[in-house]
């Protein structure tokens, strides 16, 4: 390998690629996907809406008229004078009607709003799914696991309500008021103005809801909330190394420190909201509500300016009146809720994604180039410094350096996890920023160091990458796969073989599923194969059978990976160390060895004394 530009057969001229700034769009990629701005989350279903308000208003207006016709035939029977039979019938019968149509046109809102919530939770999922695709994997893993378990779960079922049941509420709390004021205006309208009092009280309420105080309590409850996702997600996955150092004691102490700042958040929340509750509560009371229809018309029938049937309509539906603004209250959580989830949704769809050229070139071969690549997680700290290398096909090429060198930073630049700050990577003369995705990971696999086998069979989780030949009877090019790396005798005595589902049935061992995602990669047969930390913590059989694997996809594939153990160096055509983010020497590991440098001073120890250790602990931290 050199660090000189070399021409090859077939292969394109490298094409100058301007910088690419971590976590921003290139100038020929794309932004965030409209779904991710603002207001735009639920426009594809404004249509669906209108249709189910639309059901909403005509079975709202339709429960009323049994209460008019109970009120109307009170009137009509208390009236001096004869009673018009036909009239009465009239009455009842539009009653029976109006109760029927609130019934059919209610049932058919209800269902629409599920159908509708339904579309929305499928809809926000795929596009969360599909978006979390285009992330760069690098900077999805240094998301926190709780908020995007909390974005994909609970925020896009916060949703539920305000789709399937708020419009409905909010939607009464409006038109049933007034069409029931239109109606007792006409029988009269000075009590109607006594019958509004409550509602009047309860309504002045609603500004207090909506204080600066009550949107940060909001806030910080949906920041607790999102704590303790974090903590149970983090004290589960740790609690096994905690309790094997004798912290079993301790280990859970973040999680209960963050349920005891959501109890005292939540605690200030209610204390603020409770006497808002309590007085909206009484304001629309029923017993409050009738006594302050009675009052008002028993001054108004004994100073005559009342007829006393006409102090039933404003009984009937005074409550009716006050009803509705309680459900506004519930919509109004609803809304708030709704908000805030498809806030934190939106936040999320915001991410920018890989950037994808508007003009792909497709790789021509596998040689892989890195020109005077820098890299920083943070923009005053580089963990790359101008690393320049050159990786030939039919080679294996060995990172090796002292923890926090920038090896993990190296190998994950070229699946593109992330995009150079500065320089290019090429791949068969192409810059890997004018590939698309897709053309990209036909040309590279990757082996991380920790893998976590799917809830699938054991054929499917080797074939992952060719999903036609995992099927139950696994395929020959399954078994082969697991033969290569040690892995099939171990497949046989799980319950079904090849088809037992893990996760479920069987579960592997950590040195078994790092064979398993060897076996993988040499399945998906692709000219570039990466190995990121993929031996940290082998056991001596994964470390033969990454060997033996290497050995045989060797061929004219272009290998690189980190290497922690003197054989898999030897093995390597190529060494590179790195100090500080920067190449220091690169070159045969023999020829290397032998050399006065900081190659062989940080290989020969290991190797003068048969130390079989790993030469450094893995990078994991690097990804801060």
């Amino acid at each position: 390998m050199t660090t000189t530009e070399r021409a090859v057969p077939g292969e394109q001229p490298p094409v100058p690629e301007p910088p690419v700034t971590p976590g921003r769009p290139s100038a020929h990629g794309t932004g965030p996907p409209p779904q991710a701005r603002p207001r735009g989350l639920l426009r594809p279903y404004l249509g669906g809406f209108a249709g189910l308000i639309v059901l909403q208003v005509i079975g709202a207006v339709a429960g009323l008229v049994p209460l008019l016709a109970v009120a109307e035939l009170g009137r009509v029977l208390l009236a001096p004078g004869p009673v018009d039979p036909g009239h009465v019938r009239w009455i009842v019968l539009a009653g029976v009607v109006g109760l029927l149509v609130r019934l059919l046109f209610t049932s058919a809102s209800s269902t629409v709003g599920h159908i509708l919530d339904d579309r929305i939770q499928l809809s926000l999922r795929r596009e969360l799914a599909a978006h979390l695709g285009r992330m760069p994997i690098g900077r999805l893993a240094r998301r926190r696991t709780g908020e995007l378990a909390k974005a994909v779960g609970e925020d896009v079922s916060a949703v539920h309500p305000f789709v399937a049941h708020t419009p409905g509420e909010l939607v009464s709390a409006f038109v049933v008021p007034a069409v029931a004021l239109v109606y007792l205006f006409t029988v009269d309208w000075r009590l109607t103005l006594v019958t509004l009092v409550p509602v009047f009280l309860a309504l002045a309420h609603v500004p207090l809801l909506m204080t600066p105080t009550r949107r940060r309590e909001e806030e910080e409850y949906n920041t607790a909330m999102g704590r303790i996702s974090n903590s149970v997600v983090e004290f589960v996955q740790g609690i096994t190394v905690v309790k094997a150092f004798g912290g079993g004691e301790r280990a859970h102490h973040r999680f209960v420190s963050a349920t005891d700042a959501f109890t005292r958040v939540f605690q200030r929340m209610v204390h603020g909201l409770a006497p808002i509750g309590a007085g909206m509560q009484l304001a629309v009371s029923p017993p409050f509500v009738m006594l302050t229809v009675l009052v008002g018309g028993t001054v108004l029938i004994t100073t005559g300016g009342l007829v006393p049937a006409d102090l039933l309509p404003f009984l009937l539906l005074g409550v009716g009146l006050t009803a509705p603004v309680a459900a506004l209250s519930h919509g109004f959580d609803d809304l708030v809720a709704a908000r805030s989830a498809v806030g934190r949704i939106r936040d999320v769809l915001a991410e920018p994604p890989l950037p994808e050229p508007a003009h792909p070139l497709p790789p021509r071969g596998h040689r892989v180039e890195l020109r005077g690549v820098r890299f920083g997680y943070e923009p005053d700290h580089e963990v790359l410094r101008g690393v320049d290398l050159v990786l030939e096909p039919g080679t294996v090429t060995a990172v090796v350096g002292p923890s926090g060198s920038g090896k993990s930073t190296l190998v994950r630049l070229l699946p593109r996890f992330f995009d150079p700050t500065h320089g290019s990577i090429t791949l068969g003369g192409v810059d890997l920023r004018r590939t698309t995705g897709h053309d990209l990971y036909r040309k590279v696999s990757f082996v991380f160091q920790e893998t976590r086998p799917l809830r699938a069979s054991v054929a499917e989780n080797i074939a992952l990458a060719v999903p036609a030949t995992g099927s139950a009877a696994a395929s020959d090019a399954v078994v082969r796969a697991a033969r290569a790396v040690g892995l099939h005798d171990r497949i046989l005595e799980l319950p079904r073989g090849y088809d037992t589902v893990l996760g479920d049935e069987a579960a592997l061992s950590g040195g078994e599923a790092q064979r398993l995602s060897i076996a993988r990669a040499l399945m998906a047969d692709t000219p570039v194969l990466v190995l990121d930390e993929a031996t940290a913590f082998a056991d001596p059989l994964t470390e033969q059978a990454l060997r033996r694997a290497l050995a045989e996809l060797r061929g004219d594939r272009t290998i690189l990976l980190i290497a922690h153990r003197w054989e898999t160096v030897a093995d390597a055509d190529t060494a590179v160390m790195l100090q500080d983010g920067a190449v220091v020497e690169h070159g045969p590991p023999a020829d290397l060895l032998t050399r006065d440098g900081a190659f062989a001073a940080f290989w020969r120890p290991r190797v003068t004394d048969g130390t079989r250790d790993d030469a450094s602990a893995p990078e994991g931290d690097e990804l801060r």
